[in-house]
């Protein structure tokens, strides 16, 4: 594929310095600031939780939510930025500490159902045609309080509701092995697939993968790209690092193992990712050291090293790699990896 790569960020990746910490290091901007940024920069799309969209979205009547949503329409046309994703943020409200769609009260399920489908209906005023589910709480901490299997019917059964609710959206499932909760019901993009196959309508539901969550599942990117493709369910995709098997870190791609990022963008060129008008989302964070006047960089970093890649992925002499494959000499096709990265 020799196409044209979209990129694009959430309002959460220009974060102010907050962590479980300390308190933030940069003062609070708004979402018209936020936008304004983006849109300087030359990104191409904007991704969205529930509540960016619309703030404070449990305290608002439908019709105040939709006003806002057609408001915020206006916004991103002024900008010329499309949405590319909108996400039930069903982890910070009290109603989710025990889960959202698997929560032991039944009382709390259908609140994350109910908000899920508010959250379809301004994806549509907004013009944003994928929905998100990272399915943050959707776990346990004791694995005893619990039932695993009535827990994948829970999904199954919010899932369907949520395609029962419109008929054209779609659904791309985000998975992540652990944190918040200590083990999570989906961890990893075959999951993820396996559990839209349960669904009413699996050609409706697929998958989002991101990079730091591939590795703290101790698997690599770029395969989990490739399986999610050969499948036909990669639908949307958040670049970024991760310093080995701690806390998801979400640092700027590329920034602790390029070797691992050419691998990701090589499997995103060979399955023609962007075709169908798919984004490259970056979700990345800015470390707390940063100071205002760099805010934008670990977002404008990270696509200067994704198309700096690309150019190493295209150059790439797939032909003299495929003759040390046949002559089964990995030895120097992993030098000649390491040589082209560093540029001889």
């Amino acid at each position: 594929m020799q196409g044209k790569y979209r990129f694009c960020f959430g309002p959460w990746n220009l974060s102010e310095g907050q962590d479980p910490y300390g308190p933030p290091t940069r003062p609070v901007q708004s979402f018209d600031w936020k936008l304004e940024q983006l849109s300087k920069a030359g990104f191409d799309a904007m991704m969205f939780h529930d509540d960016d969209a619309v703030p404070d979205i449990d305290n608002k009547s439908r019709a105040q939510i939709m006003k806002e949503a057609r408001a915020l329409k206006r916004k991103l046309d002024n900008a010329g930025v499309e949405a590319e994703i909108v996400a039930p943020r069903l982890w910070f409200s009290p109603m989710t500490i025990d889960g959202g769609y698997t929560s032991n009260d039944p009382k709390c399920r259908r609140y994350a159902i109910e908000r899920s489908l508010t959250c379809i209906d301004i994806a549509n005023e907004i013009d944003g045609k994928l929905i998100v589910l990272w399915l943050a709480r959707e776990g346990s901490y004791i694995r005893e309080s619990k039932n695993g299997r009535r827990s994948v019917e829970f999904l199954v059964e919010a899932i369907n509701k949520m395609l029962a609710h419109d008929k054209k959206i779609r659904i791309a499932i985000e998975p992540k092995p652990n944190e918040p909760m200590d083990h999570a019901y989906i961890p990893t993009i075959g999951h993820a697939i396996a559990l839209a196959s349960l669904t009413i309508d699996p050609t409706r539901v697929g998958a989002l993968i991101e990079s730091a969550h591939a590795i703290l599942a101790g698997l690599d990117p770029a395969d989990e790209i490739d399986f999610a493709c050969a499948c036909g369910k990669l639908w949307s995709l958040h670049l970024n690092d991760q310093n080995g098997l701690k806390f998801d870190q979400d640092k700027p791609f590329g920034s602790n193992n390029l070797r691992v990022a050419f691998n990701q963008i090589r499997a995103l060129e060979r399955n023609g990712y962007g075709k169908n008008g798919e984004f490259v989302a970056f979700d990345v964070h800015p470390f707390r050291t940063t100071k205002v006047e760099h805010w934008m960089q670990h977002l404008v970093n990270s696509r200067r090293t994704f198309l700096r890649l690309l150019e190493k992925a295209r150059a790439f002499d797939e032909k003299k790699a495929q003759a040390l494959i046949a002559d089964r000499n990995y030895q120097d096709l992993d030098q000649m990896v390491l040589d082209h990265l560093m540029g001889r």
